[in-house]
């Protein structure tokens, strides 16, 4: 990802465009594009909005995009290849565990009624029938 960020970056900076003006055409936020161009891919939570970016500055400076997607393609493939079983099945494990603690936001209509044992009970209880 290095070598796409410094060739994005070389080619901005042949053709005389500042960051911020990029930014401004490309209606992406300055920072991203740093980002971009440093090959950080920390900074971005979605891969598939990242490859959108790296494809559309790509375009905006003349470059073969075509070539930059596959480049980035073998990257992803070379970077998530690396990543151990280990490690993917412990965020599984962990992401499971957070979606059980997560309460689930449900409609009136979707929503199970509880059913009230102690309403019941004290109806009954005041109708003066004891249930043993």
């Amino acid at each position: 990802m290095d070598e796409i960020g410094q060739l994005l970056k070389m080619t901005r900076e042949a053709n005389g465009v500042s960051l911020s003006e990029a930014s401004e055409d490309l209606k992406i936020k300055e920072i991203l594009l740093h980002n971009i161009e440093d090959g950080n891919i920390g900074g971005f939570k979605d891969i598939f909005l990242l490859q959108e970016y790296l494809l559309s500055y790509s375009k905006y400076l003349g470059l073969d995009s075509e070539q930059i997607e596959n480049e980035f393609n073998d990257y992803m493939f070379e970077y998530t290849s690396k990543i151990s079983n280990k490690k993917i099945e412990k965020a599984i494990i962990q992401k499971n565990k957070e979606a059980k603690n997560t309460k689930e936001i449900a409609s009136p209509y979707t929503k199970v009624k509880e059913k009230n044992n102690k309403v019941l009970l004290y109806i009954l209880f005041s109708m003066g029938i004891v249930i043993l």
